[in-house]
């Protein structure tokens, strides 16, 4: 039972990374070096920490790029 679980964790990890992964193609940035994209997002988090409102207002243009309201 332990290898199903080991092996389920392992699976939904790695399908989280691939959705991670087609977030950066959806935003255009496929082709931007590993370093560059690392840098941005650790910004982003500092400034989510920093502004509150900050996540709000980038939810919503996330939303509005997929198509909808939902995460």
């Amino acid at each position: 039972m332990a290898r199903t679980t080991t092996s389920d964790a392992r699976k939904k990890d790695t399908r989280e990374k691939i959705e991670l992964g087609g977030l950066i193609v959806k935003a255009g940035l496929r082709f931007e070096k590993r370093a560059m994209l690392l840098g941005a997002l650790l910004e982003l988090a500092g400034r989510l920490k920093a502004d509150p409102g900050e996540r709000a207002r980038l939810t919503s243009i996330g939303a509005e790029a997929f198509g909808n309201d939902s995460e």
